[in-house]
């Protein structure tokens, strides 16, 4: 009878009964309705409750799950919907008409027209609540999993290079990592966390959701970050632990609103997916009387490889979980680097993903001799704490958690008719992390402006993609003899921060 999940929104709630009926429904409903062990369906959604049904209904009847960004454009989504071959979306209301245009946009993906199921209502579709209402008949109780080799959720990710990749996690790497991070995030049947990172990013997926669901803690979804929202969920649910990442660690620290909630049931604070300095870290845990401490992880390791202890060593991303190698190399030689040294930052364990859907050769590039390279750079102290440094080898932009692959920017603006080579790169910036700056060398007689490449690019990307940092135009962009773009002698020519 405890409460699994709320909308914070709505107030509308299951418990962990309730969940458990819903999953056996939806899962006898999907079946049903013909889908199978090994097919995809889309959710496209921001957090709520039903994100969780969903997910693990199709989880438990062998059917895998690919999420998406809901700040998508149609030409975004389109590319991962053809990508991951799905066979049908589930989404909200709001965002039905972009989901029609990716749909429209492809003559592959006609077939997903009348298989679009809304939560909630919309024209054409169909609603979600109707699979709710199943009898669970259906329900696929001699579905056979391998666990080792049964791909169960399919998210997209850049890795360290390139355009988004479809991220096959099994069901074993799932199980795995939850198991290797319980003990250390210790959720107990009297905690209550907030599920503010998005659920189609495997943090939000992965240590959030299932971390609080596995242990018996309570669930609060919210769709999106709004300072006043999210303060007022804290409060009103005294809320005991927090996922969140460096830009709502800053505004926990920085922001006046802050100081007009209580707070203070808040008992631990947990952040990922970009470094958190050790001065912030100090910061907040001197206004909040909470402990913050930092993990690591990729979507490629379903996420988590690295969790630092209570109390936390501020500024490390603490030392590997359980069942988790480690080694830091240098990235020409393969040799681990001694303590103190900086490397590339590699790793082993069950929760290092099958692979790439459909890209051996991104695959072979990431997982060399068993061990994954992440292409994040660090250096380890002699406790064995790792310390993640943002000069990565790899060429990601991370804007306030979000992925931005500067390939994907390029392949854009080289549309743009007056564009005759580009490329872009991460601008530190003090809010977001880094922002996508781009060079471009303008094609011969043809006039445009900085305002004309940002217009241009801002309607055809999701807002976190846009060029924040701005356009530089130049002669020449810097490449090897093999044609790779250097983007380290464009990085060395941005102004030193004074």
């Amino acid at each position: 009878d405890r409460v699994a999940l709320v909308d914070f929104l709505t107030d509308r709630k299951y418990t962990y009964a309730q969940l458990r009926s819903s999953v056996v429904k939806v899962a006898s409903a999907l079946t049903r309705l013909g889908y199978k062990k090994g097919d995809v369906i889309s959710i496209h959604s921001v957090n709520i409750p039903e994100f969780s049904i969903l997910l693990l209904a199709a989880a438990s009847a062998g059917i895998i799950v690919t999420t998406s960004n809901p700040a998508y454009t149609a030409g975004e989504l389109s590319r991962q919907l053809e990508h991951s071959n799905a066979k049908a979306v589930f989404t909200i209301p709001q965002l039905v008409p972009v989901i029609r245009d990716a749909i429209d946009s492809s003559d592959s993906l006609k077939e997903l027209a009348n298989k679009i199921t809304v939560f909630g209502e919309s024209e054409g579709c169909r609603p979600f609540s109707t699979l709710m209402q199943d009898d669970g008949k259906a329900f696929p109780e001699n579905t056979t999993i391998n666990p080792l080799d049964d791909v169960c959720v399919l998210p997209y990710s850049s890795g360290t290079t390139g355009l988004p990749k479809g991220v096959m996690l099994t069901h074993d790497n799932i199980v795995a990592n939850v198991q290797q991070f319980r003990k250390l995030l210790k959720v107990t049947e009297d905690d209550t966390s907030l599920g503010i990172l998005p659920f189609f990013h495997i943090y939000g997926m992965c240590p959030v959701m299932m971390g609080v669901l596995v242990d018996g803690g309570k669930l609060v979804t919210l769709p999106k970050f709004d300072p006043e929202m999210f303060l007022k969920a804290l409060d009103s649910h005294k809320v005991t632990q927090l996922h969140i990442v460096p830009p709502i660690v800053l505004f926990l620290g920085k922001h006046p609103m802050v100081s007009n909630f209580d707070l203070s049931n808040l008992n631990t604070i947990t952040s990922g997916a970009a470094p958190l300095g050790e001065g912030l870290t100090n910061e907040v845990m001197t206004r909040l009387k909470a402990v913050i401490r930092q993990g690591y992880g990729l979507t490629e390791t379903s996420p988590v490889t690295h969790l630092d202890v209570i109390p936390p060593n501020p500024g490390s991303i603490g030392c590997v979980i359980p069942n988790t190698l480690c080694r830091v190399v240098n990235a020409e030689t393969d040799e681990d680097v001694a303590e103190g040294e900086v490397g590339e930052i590699c790793v082993k364990g069950p929760q290092v993903m099958k692979g790439y859907l459909n890209n051996q050769k991104a695959t072979d590039e990431m997982i060399k001799n068993g061990w994954l390279h992440t292409g994040d750079i660090g250096h380890y102290d002699k406790e064995r704490d790792v310390f993640v440094i943002t000069d990565r080898l790899k060429e990601l932009i991370k804007y306030k958690g979000n992925q931005v692959a500067p390939a994907e920017l390029e392949d854009l603006l080289l549309q743009h008719p007056a564009v005759q080579d580009v490329a872009v790169i991460g601008l530190p910036d003090e809010d977001g992390g880094e922002v996508p700056l781009a060079y471009i060398v303008k094609k011969p007689n043809q006039e445009v402006s900085a305002h004309d490449i940002m217009s241009f690019v801002e309607g055809n990307v999701a807002h976190y993609k846009r060029l924040r940092g701005g356009v530089e135009f130049i002669d020449q962009i810097p490449k090897s003899p093999s044609g790779k773009i250097l983007r380290r002698i464009l990085r060395e020519s941005l102004p030193k921060p004074v």
